[in-house]
């Protein structure tokens, strides 16, 4: 695995790491995220050398970090798993599987064993062991394509979504679901960070579900009308192209990416539209969750559309910005700003780069993100800034 230095590698970085600083905690050495989140350059790029004989590099279709943000992870089209470590800014570890595919990789609470859903032979969700690419368990039910796996904040707890219909509640310990909804599309999961509320976003209906965790089986708390919030804003993604749901970190906001002109900021609690978050240059050009079947075969492909990602925007851990990916540099809102009456917000900074980010995610520890579509970019604030 090659790394490329960029701009911001410079002889102070140390030549083995990266100087990556908290983004949580009472040191008063941490930087303050609202302080530095202007200067995030594209700092080391990292290339998959293990590609020979001219095939093109596969897409990254989803990063994940571990709880402590010391190990990310992405799952990859040429159905391999590749481990990175964050602070020295080099790879670990490659784990591969031809067999069923590999999609949706996620760390659970100990970062040597993953879940991630296949993308072929079956709909199996499979847990496995990293430090020795063994299988634990399978996780059997879905009859069709698994589009989203959210992991919960403090259990071994995870949920699924599926085009079969379904959402499945499930315990690692145990390869038997815990429980089920039966939904029309629901392609989209999250948990708030209290882990006591989970959203279940289905576009084809227009609506985000809000349940307790408790009493899943009971009728959804809060029902979102995204038709009625944003019609007057976005009439073509209203009920298709939804790519992320994500909690910000306090618990009052709820962010709901679209392949459209602009992603969503909703109030957790009453449902309403807070801003549109405008995207100038719209959005990339993967294929939102559930929209595509991806290849036969898991064949290797040259167009990004036969992808979906696990998400081209998302909080950062403060809760107070948005990041998203387009097909050319990363964009940022400060979500503390007033949008105007139409409540449309306009990117706070630009930060540029040339490359596609069609899968973006930020550190929960350290400021610190990464983007992805081919090649894997690490983004870190510029101290001379």
């Amino acid at each position: 695995m090659s790394s490329t230095p960029m701009d911001l590698d410079r002889p102070e970085r140390g030549a083995n790491g990266l100087n990556i600083q908290r983004t949580l905690g009472g040191n008063p050495s941490v930087s303050n995220l609202s302080d530095v989140m202007s200067t995030f350059r594209p700092t080391k790029l990292l290339r998959r050398d293990d590609i020979k004989d001219g095939r093109p590099q596969p897409y990254v279709l989803s990063i994940d970090y571990d709880d402590d943000g010391e190990l990310l992870m992405t799952s990859a089209s040429d159905e391999t798993i590749q481990i990175y470590n964050v602070r020295e800014g080099r790879h670990e570890k490659s784990l591969l599987s031809k067999k069923y595919g590999v999609k949706l990789a996620k760390f659970t609470h100990t970062s040597s064993s993953i879940i991630y859903a296949s993308t072929k032979q079956n709909n199996a969700i499979r847990y496995l062991a990293t430090h020795d690419n063994s299988f634990i368990r399978y996780f059997e039910g879905h009859e069709g394509t698994v589009t989203c796996l959210a992991v919960h904040p403090g259990s071994d707890n995870f949920i699924s979504c599926s085009h079969d219909n379904t959402v499945r509640l499930w315990d690692t310990q145990t390869k038997h679901w815990q429980g089920q909804l039966q939904l029309r599309n629901p392609s989209l999961a999250a948990y708030d960070p209290s882990g006591t509320v989970f959203a279940v976003a289905c576009p084809s209906s227009g609506t985000i579900l809000l349940y307790d965790v408790r009493n899943y089986d009971k009728a959804p708390f809060t029902t979102i009308d995204i038709m009625e919030q944003c019609r007057a804003i976005d009439t073509q993604y209203l009920a298709k192209g939804w790519t992320k749901l994500d909690f910000s970190n306090d618990g009052k906001s709820l962010l709901l990416g679209t392949k459209g002109s602009g992603h969503l900021l909703l109030d957790a609690f009453e449902g309403s539209l807070k801003a549109y978050l405008h995207k100038p240059s719209g959005g990339t050009r993967r294929q939102a969750p559930g929209e595509t079947a991806g290849l036969a075969n898991g064949t290797a492909a040259t167009d990004p559309g036969n992808f979906d990602s696990s998400g081209d925007c998302c909080f950062a851990p403060d809760g107070r910005f948005v990041i998203s990916g387009t097909r050319q540099d990363v964009l940022v809102w400060d979500t503390l700003s007033h949008p105007p009456e139409n409540r449309i917000l306009e990117p706070t900074w630009t930060l540029p780069d040339k490359r596609e980010a069609a899968v973006v995610a930020f550190n929960p520890r350290f400021n610190f993100f990464a983007t992805a579509d081919q090649d894997l970019v690490f983004w870190l604030p510029d101290p001379h800034s």
